[in-house]
């Protein structure tokens, strides 16, 4: 089978490619390469053991969606692409809305012009907002606290109302938690451009001298040592997670929704400890303002993973913390080296 991914130069689409090519698929990649490095492409076919299709390509670009489609049998997407900080989300709202509703829609049509009628997607927990139990569950309540996650649940939304017009279309709804951690190998990882928004790259480039110190966002949440808590998943099952969704598609059309998580919280300080821990380096921070759009704590129930598709997460976040670490000092400046 043939597997388009949409922003599959970024930081989990070139994990899940790598586990695609080992799985026997062949994939396609389409990225504008904003977020991300041609030099991951070849990095890709090192890990994979295969060559991939490379397309430098706005997704949202309706033109260049088609030539490809065209150009290329495709048998399924993986749809990845879009803007993905929530900081910036809420100082960029239309920039977001454009960008990411945009891509989905012009990927959406794209694919039933050619009669594709697979797609995996790249949610979040943020469709969740503010849970009112942990952990959470795919029928817990979806509320947005930021522009970002309202993309993700419109996003969902659309997929729903295909489905429901197209009884071929198969959705795979991926809420996922917050990926960490790099290929064992270190050849390829987290890359962010300039400064990083989320925990685990900014503590790691504390760790090999690019920052001086880490920003805690708040410590007077009601949490065990007042931090944020989220449900932290080594970006390899992730991505493996992607794959068994996929075969899942295969065979069961309609729309469906999948927490991909540990089901375990740690807060903002637990991972600098374990990240400490893990390589023996010493992360200096401080502790400033709560970040507009973050929530208190959340993670994942996620049996109905293992029930569906037959999928867990395996790595500790000991693991996520070395991984990470071996990532970034073999690459202190990213694919930038």
């Amino acid at each position: 089978m043939n597997i388009l991914l949409t922003g599959g130069a970024g930081y989990i689409g070139s994990h899940t490619a790598v586990e695609l090519l080992k799985a026997g698929y062949d994939v396609i990649i389409a990225d504008d390469l904003s977020n991300s490095s041609e030099e991951v492409i070849s990095r890709i076919e090192e890990l994979g053991g295969r060559r991939v299709s490379f397309y430098k390509l706005d997704v949202c670009c309706r033109e260049g969606m088609d030539r490809l489609f065209s150009e290329q049998d495709i048998d399924a997407c993986i749809h990845f692409a879009g803007k993905k900080a929530v900081g910036e989300s809420v100082a960029k709202p239309l920039e977001y809305y454009r960008n990411n509703m945009d891509a989905t829609m012009t990927l959406l049509e794209t694919m039933e012009k050619h009669g594709v009628n697979i797609v995996v997607f790249s949610s979040s927990a943020t469709v969740y907002g503010i849970p009112e139990l942990v952990p959470v569950d795919e029928k817990a309540t979806r509320w947005c606290t930021n522009p970002y996650g309202w993309t993700k649940y419109m996003s969902e939304q659309i997929m729903r109302d295909a489905c429901v017009a197209n009884n071929e279309l198969s959705c795979m709804l991926l809420r996922y938690f917050n990926p960490i951690g790099a290929h064992e190998s270190g050849r390829i990882g987290e890359d962010p451009r300039g400064i990083p928004n989320n925990l685990m790259p900014y503590i790691s480039q504390v760790a090999i001298g690019r920052r001086e110190r880490l920003s805690v966002y708040g410590n007077d949440y009601n949490t065990p040592d007042g931090t944020g808590v989220r449900d932290y998943i080594h970006v390899v099952d992730l991505a493996k997670g992607h794959v068994a969704a996929l075969r899942y598609a295969e065979t069961h059309p309609g729309c469906t929704a999948i927490n991909l998580g540990t089901g375990k919280g740690y807060s903002v300080l637990d991972i600098v400890h374990a990240f400490e821990a893990a390589n023996g380096i010493k992360i200096p921070y401080v502790i400033t303002d709560r970040r507009p759009g973050d929530v208190e704590t959340l993670y994942a129930d996620p049996e109905l993973a293992e029930k569906l598709l037959g999928w867990r997460a395996e790595k500790t976040i000991e693991d996520m913390c070395r991984d990470t670490w071996n990532w970034q000092r073999n690459n202190p400046n990213g694919y930038g080296n």
